[in-house]
This record gives structure tokens, sequence and C-alpha cells, in this order.
């Protein structure tokens, strides 16, 4: 079969030829659409609920919401574990599933359990099933900045201007609006006031909500046309409020202006952001779908803040802290400069040691050829290109050129001696030079093929993480094996029209140093035979010392800091707290160009006693 793949290759040179063509297109095609992202996402299959319970203490939370939710999830087919967290006005409960598991079809069984014990639960109580998304789905981090503005008004426009517009990029999962003050409408009953007109707490809250809404109150025939009446009751300032009738009197109507006060208030807040040290922030948070191409949501989504800026009120900025494409970025590029560096090498070396250019430059060609076909392969299997995939690849760069380099020097080897010496064609002559090594090159490439396979059977979080090193591996070296068979000998014989067999001057001059070297080995066997196994027991020593990480270290250019305090501090000491943090880190540290404070969250289940402060440096400074 071998022979037959090598002997259409030789016959059909043009459609090898064009058959090169269509790789490299499509595999300059599947780079641009293969999912970029720094890490592979190791996160298991789960759906995350998030009830809000305002007012509820923990212990209410956990008996009347978190243990119904909680029974009512067991039992769904393929749940691997069921946890929760209840906390005051909060209930976290996540259900992770099988390694595997379509993620729609879990956010389904999970969503219509929820809904048949909605029913059951307190009526004042909201969320639900969060968003698609992963731990580690944060990809971009930007604060409003206004001198004019206060938070209320920064988190207003984040919520009703920067939010929505965000929420239609490609990949986004939500937007998560942290920090500053939500803005309300208070009223602050009179209860004298009330007393004296005789009207209860009841009545006013049943004016309150019955008044707060629009109706349709049919159509007018006017002539030939059709108008449609509606009564337009829905609350938009303080006055439309104040001017509610509570209790109706044919002369003087009593008003919610009479027996309560009127104002702009905030909702309850359980979490805040500061700034620099500067004082509380508004923080938009963008969470990335699950299987994200990192790299095109971040770029849609600072396109987007830059097409927003337009319509921002004057003075009105966004400051951005975080982005996980400075990441990707910096991860591909060290692959990138890798693999550049190993292919420039390894032409030097094909050159020293092959003595010709143009052999040098075939056998060199199969690297980029090699890549491509390994992308078009990822892409097919749903991989994404990561600093692990990328680098299984960086490292499969030497073994790539094996098949290679085998089959044209032999090439090179039987042009040289034949061409003088026989009349056979000089494209039969490389086909019999192909076919001689073809099965020793198959053998020795699926030999190490194989001894990548044992890293596929790991599970878990170790299969998730190394998994992909193994399968880049296995693609490049299929891929090399294939071309060095069918698209190598086409371009050799395409290339190397005058050859000769004179060894180089550096494998002339590595021969007169080794040939002694092997006559003294074979002289005294014993002594190759002790330094070895000297070597081997030295090697062992030295391993047992070295520093084992499970993980490779990420210098991204930025520190979070964790700041744990007590269980019964206030917010707002717990923010001070956070500015004191950050005014003492920008004195130490002067190359901190920003510093983002996060105390807790109304969206993501955090609580005062605990702050992130997401320090962001230069990457040449290191603390």
């Amino acid at each position: 079969m071998l022979n037959k793949m090598i002997q259409f290759a030789l016959t059909q040179r043009l459609l090898m030829m064009m058959v090169t063509i269509i790789l490299v297109i499509a595999g300059w095609n599947s780079f641009q659409t293969l999912p970029i992202d720094a890490f592979p996402d190791v996160s298991t299959t789960q759906v995350k609920m998030i009830i809000k319970a305002p007012g509820m203490t923990p212990e209410e939370v956990e008996t009347r919401i978190t243990a119904p939710i909680e029974v009512e999830m067991l039992g769904i087919p393929k749940q691997n574990m069921l946890r929760s967290m209840s906390k005051y006005a909060l209930a976290d409960i996540t259900v992770d599933f099988e390694d595997g598991t379509d993620i729609y079809w879990a956010r389904q069984q999970v969503s219509e359990r929820l809904s048949a014990i909605w029913g059951d639960l307190p009526s004042d109580i909201g969320g639900g099933v969060a968003p698609m998304t992963t731990p580690l789905g944060e990809m971009f981090m930007f604060t409003i900045e206004s001198e004019q503005l206060s938070i209320m008004e920064k988190r207003s426009l984040l919520d009703w201007v920067l939010r929505p517009a965000l929420r239609t990029v490609p990949g986004v999962a939500d937007v998560n609006a942290l920090g500053g003050l939500v803005r309300t409408f208070e009223v602050t009953p009179d209860i004298t006031l009330m007393n004296a007109q005789g009207i209860t707490l009841d009545t006013l809250r049943t004016a309150l909500t019955e008044n707060n809404r629009n109706d349709g109150a049919g159509q007018l025939i006017d002539g030939e046309e059709t108008l449609l009446i509606r009564s337009d009751g829905s609350i938009k300032s303080l006055e439309d409020v104040g001017d509610i009738v509570v209790k109706a009197h044919p002369v003087e109507p009593v008003t919610i202006r009479d027996i309560a006060e009127v104002s702009i208030g905030s909702l309850t807040r359980y979490g805040g952001v500061t700034r620099n040290g500067q004082g509380e922030a508004v923080e938009g948070l963008v969470l990335g779908l699950r299987g994200a191409n990192a790299r095109e949501l971040v770029e849609g989504v600072s396109q987007k803040l830059d097409e927003l800026q337009s319509a921002l009120p004057e003075g009105v900025t966004t400051r951005v802290f975080y982005n996980r494409g400075d990441l990707v970025d910096r991860a591909v590029e060290t692959v990138g400069m890798a693999l550049g560096e190993a292919i420039v090498l390894v032409l030097i070396l094909l050159i020293l040691f092959l003595g010709d250019l143009r052999a040098a430059l075939t056998v060199a060609l199969i690297l980029p050829l090699a890549v491509l076909g390994t992308v078009i392969l990822m892409s097919q299997f749903n991989l994404s290109a990561n600093l692990m995939s990328l680098g299984g690849l960086a490292i499969a760069i030497g073994m790539l050129v094996d098949g290679a380099v085998v089959v044209v020097e032999n090439i090179v080897s039987e042009l040289s001696h034949k061409k003088k010496t026989t009349l056979l064609p000089r494209l039969h002559i490389i086909y019999r030079a192909v076919a001689d090594v073809a099965l020793p090159v198959t053998t020795g490439i699926i030999i190490i093929m194989v001894v990548f396979l044992p890293l596929l059977t790991l599970q878990g979080l170790e299969g998730k993480l190394f998994s992909p090193v193994a399968i880049t591996i296995v693609f490049a070296l299929g891929a090399s094996l294939i071309l060095s068979l069918t698209i190598i000998p086409v371009l050799a014989a395409t290339l190397l029209k005058n050859v000769s067999h004179e060894d180089p001057i550096l494998v002339r001059y590595l021969e007169k140093a080794y040939i002694p070297v092997l006559k003294y080995c074979l002289q005294f066997s014993k002594v190759p035979i002790f330094i070895a196994l000297a070597s081997l027991v030295l090697m062992t020593v030295l391993y047992l010392q070295l520093g084992k990480s499970f993980m490779p270290t990420m210098d991204e250019g930025n520190i979070i800091v964790q700041t744990e305090k007590l269980p019964s501090i206030d917010l707002d000491e717990s923010l001070r707290i956070d500015d004191l943090v950050a005014k003492a880190i920008i004195d130490k540290v002067p190359e901190v160009t920003g510093i983002v404070s996060r105390t807790g969250s109304d969206e993501i289940g955090l609580d005062p006693t605990v702050s992130y402060t997401h320090m962001t440096l230069p990457t040449i400074c290191s603390v």
C-alpha cells in the first residue's frame, strides 16, 4: 500500500501540487476560525443557579430555597455532584455533570426541574439559571470613568446603555454590572398622616402597584380611521409617584405626596468596587460563553466599546483594566516564536548535515505543511489553540522532519550514485529510493505516536489539561508521515536537479572524531557501560531534587490579592480597607498601572468579608 501511494504521488505530480495549494488555503482558513485561548478549559460541565432572596437570613435561605431545590435536582441523569452555598439574601446551587455531557441538554434538565418547584418557593425571590459560562469565563473588565457623573449615574449608564449593547457581541454570555448604586424611587410613609387619613400600609402598597402600568382601552372610530386608546400610568418620575391617588375624594383626593416623602434612593447592596484607592467605582465584567473564541470575543467587545464612545455623555470614558486577549496574544506569540526559532534551527542543521541548500529547503517545507495539516485536524475535532496544544506542536517540531530527512537523504544518495551507473529514469530512481525507506519511516513515526497515546488515557482535570498536547503531537506526526511519502518526493523531484553525494565538511570532521571513539568503546566495552549507568544514577538523583508543578507558570502582567476580613464587617468599612490596601500597594510598587478591588457582589455571590484586588503590571515588572 505504501508503494502504491508513493507511485501515485510521483505519477500525479500536478495533482499533488494542487493538493499542496489546497492544503495551504484550507489550513490558513482553519487557523483563522480556530478558537484561540490562553489555556484549555479544564472545567466540568456544570449548571449554576443563583437565587436572590432579599431580606432572608442564611438559615431561611437554606431552609426555604436551597434545600427544596437540592431535593428537586436529585436524580438528574449523568449528574456527578450537587453542591450549594447559602448566604444572606442569596442561594448558589451548582450541578456538576459527567464529562462530555452536552451543556444545552444539562441546562434544559435543570431548567425543567427548577420550573417545577419555582411555584413552591417564596414569592419575592428572583434569579434562576446562571449564564452559560465557566469558572475561566472572565474575559474582559472595565470601569466607567467620569468626573461629572455620580456612582449611581455611572451604574445607570452601565445597566441601560453599555450592558445591553455588549451582550449582542458574539460569544458574550453575560455582562455583570458591579459596584455603584442601582437607582430606585423610594416612598417613606408618615404613619401619623396615614392614621389621620385612615390609610393602611396595604392600601398604600396596592395604590403603588395598580398605578404603575399602562393599560389598553380599546379602539375609537373617527370617520374612516381607527384610533387606539390606552391609559398611560407607568411611573417615570418622582412627580408621577407623588401624584398617585391613594384615597379618592370628590373635592380633595389624598395622594402619596400628602402622606409620604418621595425621593430617589438605591437598592440594598452587598458588594462594591474601588479603584486606585480613590473611592468607589463601577465595573463591567464580560463573561464568555463556554467554548467561545477568546480572541474574537475581546476584539468584538473592544470594538463595541469604541462604537459606543460617541454615544456616551461628554467626559465619560471606559477604562479597560483586564483583557484576556492580551494573555492570549502573549501565549500565541510565545509559542509562535518558539515555532519560528525551531524552524530556523532545523533549517540550519539540515544545511550543515545535508550539505545542500535545495535538499534542506525540501525537508524544511514539511514543517509549515505539517502545521497547517494539524490545524485542519484540530478544527475538525473541535480543539482550541492554546498554550498546551500549541506547546505540543512546538515539542513535535524536531520530530516532524524525521521522515522527510530520511526520505530526502536517501533520494540524494540514490541520485548521486546511480545517475552515472544506470539508465533508469530519474523518477523511477526517486520512487525506489522512497520505497526503500517507506516502511522504516512509517514504523518509526508510528512508534513515536504510540509513545504519546498513554496521555490520552488521563481522566478528569489531568486529561483535559494534557490531552491537547498528545492529540496535537499525534496529529502533527501523522500529517508529517503522509506528507513525507507523498508531497516531499514530488518536491524533491522538482527541486533536486544536480546532487552530489560528497559528505559536508561538518560530517567529515564529525566522522574523524567519532571513529576513534567508536573503536575505543568497542575495544573497552565496560567503560561506556559504566558511564551510562553512572549517568543514569546521577540523572535520577537530580530528577528527585527538581521542583514540580502541575500547571505552567503564566505571567500575564496581572496579580490578584485576596484580603480576608472579620465576618461581621460593614460594607462601607470593607471598601475603606480596600482603599487603604490599594494606596499601600501603589506606594510600595510604583510600577503598578491600575488597581481595582471587588468586595462582594449581587451577581456572583461574594460577601464583604473577602476582597479581590486586581493589579495590572507591565510585563517587565515582577512582584
